[in-house]
């Protein structure tokens, strides 16, 4: 099969869908690879080494020629013309922007997203979203240690105690636990939140303090348990009584990182105006969820993360306060991201793709069906 590795042109963007040591696997399986010139530049990945690996050098049209394209992000318009009408395009595609899988299905592309994997045992090798989020985490501290004016380790020294900077992470996922790892790793002291109370227990192995806000009816424990790994709208009034502990906590936190997410629907409030304004000067916000959250009032087409004064792709202080709003943290740490989102591509094809090179779309198999977004010109699943 012929298969085709385009460089990405969305902003912020600086991932690559392939890298020499999964082209090598691929070219040893007979496959014919075709890397779009300068495609894994902004991830350290060389021409001379996608070459060394067996990949062929072209431009981004032969990429997008190919019978399968693997993308890191859903192409534009301009690119999506160029590929052939029944190609088979693998990437993260958004399975609940219903605009861009109309797009991809007008197309004519076999179009599968990944994101929409199940989150079970079997899928654990291809799952792009821990493998990105668990980047994402790790970016996040270490951006917030950088713009925090203060240590994050206790220090003692002869002109005196520094004492250790207070962190609160909300949302303990796959992104919210490396966080608390990454920063116990600093010396921060660290308090979490998580609507689930499954995670108690990963917060604290990591040396993290579980914020407690105990759940009253059945509706709230019901909702709390989440569906597939992800979780759910809480009730209101379990949201109520956490806003209240999230705003204390704050008030008391030097760093705060959210990571909240509900897949097809926008990201959760968890820090609001009020919140920002009573914490301390100088204290950082590290919003995960820029750009998924509600819309911004006043500036049509922008929305807000889990903090409704986060401005997507921006870094700015408010109340002294400075809210990080970047979108794509996984691509600020190009090279390993790719290589573990290549890794989740290539075990996806195995699913695929048999081992005499051609597609077959089992959708007997779970992962198949649910991945699968769009086929024969129509949607394939409900974006």
């Amino acid at each position: 099969m012929h298969i085709g590795v385009p460089a990405e042109t969305r902003a912020h963007e600086a991932r690559v869908a392939a890298t020499p040591e999964t082209i090598k696997k691929y070219v040893t399986a007979g496959h014919r690879v075709t890397v779009e010139r300068g495609a894994g530049s902004a991830a350290s990945f060389t021409d001379e080494a996608f070459a060394a690996a067996g990949a062929e050098l072209a431009d981004a049209a032969t990429a997008f020629g190919a019978e399968l394209v693997l993308k890191v992000q859903s192409p534009v318009e301009s690119e999506l013309a160029t590929m052939k009408r029944g190609a088979v395009l693998v990437g993260m595609l958004e399975p609940f922007n219903t605009e861009n899988a109309a797009r991809l299905a007008a197309a004519g592309v076999t179009a599968f997203a990944l994101e929409a994997a199940p989150r079970t045992t079997r899928a654990q090798s291809l799952d792009v979203l821990s493998s990105q989020a668990n980047i994402a985490g790790y970016k996040a501290v270490l951006i917030a240690a950088d713009l925090y004016p203060r240590f994050l380790p206790m220090l003692m020294t002869a002109a005196g105690t520094v004492k250790a900077a207070r962190l609160l992470v909300l949302g303990a996922g796959v992104a919210g636990l490396q966080a608390i790892a990454t920063a116990r790793r600093l010396g921060a002291v660290i308090e979490a939140s998580d609507v689930r109370p499954a995670v108690k227990e990963q917060i604290e192995s990591l040396g993290g303090k579980f914020i407690d806000v105990p759940y009253e009816t059945q509706e709230e424990r019901e909702a709390a348990e989440g569906v597939g790994g992800y979780a759910r709208p809480m009730p209101a009034s379990w949201l109520a009584r956490q806003a209240t502990a999230v705003h204390e906590r704050a008030k008391q936190s030097d760093i705060v990182i959210t990571t909240a997410l509900i897949p097809g629907r926008d990201a959760p409030t968890l820090i609001s105006a009020e919140t920002v304004e009573a914490m301390r000067p100088g204290s950082v916000i590290v919003d995960l969820a820029a750009g998924r959250g509600p819309g911004l009032p006043g500036a049509p087409g922008m929305r807000g993360g889990n903090c409704p004064l986060t401005e997507p792709d921006k870094v700015v202080t408010k109340h002294g306060v400075t809210i990080v709003g970047h979108t794509n943290l996984p691509a600020m740490v190009a090279a390993d991201a790719s290589s573990l989102y290549a890794r989740n591509l290539f075990d996806f094809l195995k699913l695929i793709v048999t081992k005499e090179g051609t597609l077959n779309i089992d959708m007997a198999d779970d992962i198949v069906a649910a991945t699968l977004l769009t086929r024969d010109g129509a949607l394939a699943r409900s974006a």
